[in-house]
């Protein structure tokens, strides 16, 4: 399936209020496409807000502004202040600079100077192959996409998080190392910086899995997903605690 069907499948089936977005990391020997850079120096997250809703639109190292995510993406080395934990503790987000400096020990990097570049855009009409696909949504689509991946097999999920650098690192480094989808109920960092709402959360899918997690959400879009929306068994147990208080 193209992307542009695969996208259409998401959004019609799950009821997406925003598109999937494709995520392609530039490799260090490869040529830097020609895709515009945002207006101004921006974060990944950022790049992902302005993706789902327009163009491709793609990230260097001199134009992410997140150092972390920078690091993450394999685009710089991480800054001491925040490795240390010194930045992070001053925003209140851990109780001691060592429980920063553990966590950051503990995150997923891709390996530095192996990418030049990130680009991110709308699945439907996105220009290269990608590595990652993201998706922002409410848990309930969150479910039904993380099902379908155990759909064929069966089996559990592990997912992997600290609850920071939620779409740098939860969905798409995660993803891209892993060869694994991951999620993520979001972060710190893009709750401040984006328009993400409250109730939405995030997914990464390995490209190369999507085919099959989409051929899978057919299939229970056929039936489990009709009587989950339906709730007829929670229409019938209020039915019955109405009629117990008359």
């Amino acid at each position: 399936m193209k992307n542009k069907s695969l996208s259409k499948k998401l959004e019609d089936i799950l009821g997406l209020t925003t598109s999937p977005v494709a995520i392609k990391l530039i490799k260090a020997d490869e040529p830097l496409p020609s895709i515009k850079e945002p207006t101004q120096r921006s974060r990944y997250c950022q790049l992902l807000m302005l993706a789902k809703k327009g163009q491709p639109l793609m990230l260097t190292a001199e134009s992410i502004a997140c150092p972390a995510a920078k690091a993450a993406l394999g685009l710089g080395p991480l800054p001491e202040k925040i490795s240390s934990g010194e930045m992070l503790c001053t925003l209140g987000l851990f109780m001691s600079k060592e429980a920063v400096a553990k966590t950051m020990s503990m995150i997923p990097r891709i390996e530095l100077g192996s990418t030049k570049a990130v680009v991110a855009g709308p699945l439907r009409d996105f220009p290269m192959e990608p590595d990652v696909i993201v998706i922002e949504s409410v848990p309930e689509h969150i479910m039904w996409l993380a099902l379908a991946r155990n759909f064929e097999e069966g089996g559990r999920l592990s997912f992997n998080s600290s609850i920071f650098q939620a779409e740098c690192v939860d969905v798409t480094t995660v993803p891209y190392l892993a060869g694994e989808l991951n999620m993520t109920p979001g972060c710190y960092g893009c709750r401040q910086a984006t328009d993400t709402p409250p109730e939405h959360m995030f997914i990464g899918i390995p490209a190369k899995l999507l085919p099959e997690i989409v051929e899978s959400l057919e299939a229970l879009s056929e039936k489990a997903m009709k009587a989950v929306r339906e709730k007829s068994v929670y229409a019938l147990y209020a039915k019955g605690l109405r009629e117990s208080k008359t």
